[in-house]
């Protein structure tokens, strides 16, 4: 038998079945016509975003990562809790338009923007997280051209990474960001341009859980902010963080002590430099914000036992959830927390997988976990799908299509 991931605070029981902002998870579906479903809750949502604002120091603005979530209704929703949105695409953009979002609460980070997308946002009034010395030259011809002033910062490649974290973003060789002895150079060159100057976006590392690292990394940015302004010969305007917390997926993770990291910010915000004194500060965070606000439904449609062991066969699978099959960046497959929805106040009795529809054995939700005993017919809830779920997932393989979503 092998553990299964924590469920995340917030989820009840009602009549049994796993209860989502109050509601049945099998009227949900009723609702919703059919599984596979995503359910994001809008409170567990808010609630995140007001922790995280009680913790921090209330200098620091907040920004949504679009990436980890981009359903329209989402974003509909953070618009009234958040200070600001980060995106890493032209596809974003129309996204984040088409929920009526203000283009200048947007910047936009990612190497490799083609001409089109440095165009669009320019004309939209985006900030341009620049990643080279080259797409800065390519930025500034097309504002020439377009008659704009750009608003234009520099993604810095840090010399530090976040200890811990999940995904490396900083530190070495990477194709993300200008490296940073290069960085004061590039930015005395957009000030003289006429370039809006809007300052460094420094991001080191994702899904961390380490609150010390994450506070160690973030003085490490502050330091290395102070540096580059002194070296640029400007004050800094804005400062973009990076993210870096995690959520808890697997046996044994714990969450991220918010209030550790918030106070230690708040030291190293008390004793900045002028260069940084008016520096309006921020943090971009997806997954903390969403991800355990999020459930992945599916029903099982078949009961089968090969060897002995008991398979619940699902509608669902990798193809809406390639991360909680271990096909997205995990070395060592390690279950996420799954419950069977129907039952969610039986006790386990028995060991079963859960997989998916999909002719691959790689379509695994959940291996030899501890469940209630389950029939064709149940829900499956698959948690913390609230991020790189429905979008980080290769919806269309074998022709399944993606899931339907709501928020509630």
């Amino acid at each position: 038998m092998k553990p299964l991931g924590p469920i995340p605070p917030g989820f009840t029981a009602l009549d049994g079945e796993l209860a989502i902002a109050g509601r049945k998870a099998s009227d949900l579906v009723a609702e919703a016509g059919s599984t596979p479903l995503f359910v994001y809750s809008r409170d567990l949502i808010a609630r995140r975003v007001a922790d995280l604002r009680a913790a921090m120091p209330s200098r620091l603005a907040l920004h949504y990562a679009v990436k980890a979530n981009p359903f329209g209704p989402v974003l509909a929703a953070m618009d009234g809790l958040v200070d600001g949105f980060d995106i890493a695409s032209g596809g974003e953009l129309t996204m984040v338009t088409s929920a009526g979002i203000d283009p200048k609460r947007v910047s936009f980070a990612g190497p490799g923007k083609r001409d089109a997308e440095l165009e669009a946002a320019i004309a939209a009034g985006v900030t341009l997280n620049l990643e080279s010395e080259g797409e800065a030259a390519r930025a500034l011809a097309i504002a020439e051209r377009l008659g704009i002033t750009p608003r234009l910062a520099i993604r810095v490649n840090p010399d530090f990474d976040l200890k811990g974290s999940g995904m490396k973003m900083g530190g070495g060789a990477k194709p993300f960001g200008v490296d940073a002895e290069r960085v004061p150079a590039l930015a005395r060159q957009i000030i003289a341009s006429g370039a809006e100057w809007r300052g460094f976006h420094i991001f080191a590392g994702s899904q961390a859980l380490g609150a010390e690292a994450i506070a160690e990394t973030q003085g490490q940015t502050l330091a290395l902010a102070t540096r580059l302004a002194q070296e640029s010969g400007v004050a800094l305007p804005h400062c973009n963080l990076g993210g870096g917390l995690g959520i808890p997926y697997f046996p044994g993770d714990e969450p991220v002590d918010l209030a550790l990291v918030g106070a230690r910010l708040g030291e190293g915000f008390a004793a900045l430099p002028p260069e940084l004194a008016e520096t309006q500060f921020c943090i971009e965070l997806g997954r903390y914000l969403v991800g355990e606000a999020g459930v992945y439904l599916t029903r099982i449609v078949d009961r089968k036992v090969s060897h002995g062991e008991t398979y619940l066969v699902t509608d669902g699978g990798l193809h809406h959830q390639l991360a909680a099959s271990g096909n997205f960046g995990t070395v060592v497959r390690r279950n996420y927390p799954v419950a069977i929805a129907s039952r969610f106040s039986a006790e386990p009795e028995e060991e079963a997988s859960v997989v998916g529809c999909l002719c691959t054995p790689l379509d695994r939700l959940a291996d030899k976990g501890h469940f209630p005993r389950a029939e064709a017919g149940d829900l499956v809830a698959v948690f913390c799908a609230g991020a790189y779920g429905a979008s980080a997932s290769p919806a269309n393989f074998l022709g399944q299509g993606p899931a339907r979503e709501m928020l509630v």
